[in-house]
């Protein structure tokens, strides 16, 4: 038996969820990510920290199969329990993936909404890819979970881009979470939205990510983001891992160098 440390302590489980081993992929000298491992379980949120140009967002796009590495693993422990070799399946296999058990929350929401669509049939579209093809239960799905991510349900007929920026971003959560994922990446989810908005965005994915139960690996520059919604950072500087540990134990007694600056904000990203 494993035990996992959370924010709420140590919680006993069997497995990894997903599992990366000396993963690489190099732009140059120092730019990308080298040689990172690590486990996730299920229902653990990571945060990976550090400022821009650190590697942060080609990790997450190797750990998500948009990028082959130059060197390492990422397995994957499927629903079914059969372990997957992620750069081992095909395209398709790891674009089911995506559609199913997985989601990706992009910073930007236009890239991951179909804006020519109306917000009820972005969110039905990821039920459409596990099978279901009833009218009733796609649209009941669509207004329940316009309903939980805090947006009218009577603006399910609505084109994305008549929404706000915090409004896309959250019809593009429900995108992502009404197929009941059982893993979730997100890059940088409340970048670029005015502070406010960012606040009911962050306790609307805390609630949800406690609630659902996801295992969640998060991208953000934004410390107090990480402190929110992460149990468990990775700091990374040119291409590196530089420390890991507990959120509070890495944002309260930072150990590298390099932490402490970022801890104490004189790095900017």
């Amino acid at each position: 038996m494993v035990l996992r440390p959370t924010g709420q302590g140590e919680q006993p489980v069997s497995q990894p969820l997903l599992q990366v081993r000396d993963l690489s992929l190099l732009y140059g000298l120092e730019k990308g990510c080298q040689d990172v491992s690590f486990d996730l379980y299920p229902g653990e949120v990571l945060g990976i920290v550090g400022e821009s140009g650190s590697g942060k967002s080609t990790l997450l796009s190797l750990l998500s199969g948009r990028l082959p590495p130059q060197a390492g693993s990422v397995g994957y422990r499927s629903k079914d329990g059969e372990w997957l070799d992620l750069y081992s399946a095909s395209e398709a296999e790891r674009r089911t993936l995506l559609r199913t058990e997985w989601g990706f929350v992009e910073q930007n929401p236009r890239d991951g909404l179909r804006m020519g669509v109306s917000a009820g049939a972005n969110i039905g579209e990821r039920l459409m890819a596990q099978g279901v093809r009833n009218y009733q239960q796609l649209r009941g799905a669509g207004l329940d979970w316009l309903g939980q991510v805090e947006i009218d349900p009577q603006r399910i007929d609505d084109l994305p881009r008549t929404f706000s920026g915090g409004m896309q971003q959250r019809l593009q959560i429900a995108r992502n979470l009404v197929s009941s994922p059982r893993l979730v990446f997100m890059d940088e989810p409340t970048g670029g939205l005015d502070v406010s908005v960012q606040a009911r965005l962050l306790d609307l994915l805390r609630g949800l990510v406690r609630e659902l139960d996801l295992a969640v690996v998060i991208v953000t520059h934004d410390l107090a983001v990480a402190r929110l919604l992460a149990d468990r950072l990775i700091v990374m500087r040119r291409s590196r891992v530089v420390e890991t540990g507990l959120t509070d134990q890495i944002l309260d007694d930072p150990q590298h160098p390099y932490s402490q600056l970022l801890v104490s904000s004189v790095l900017q990203p």
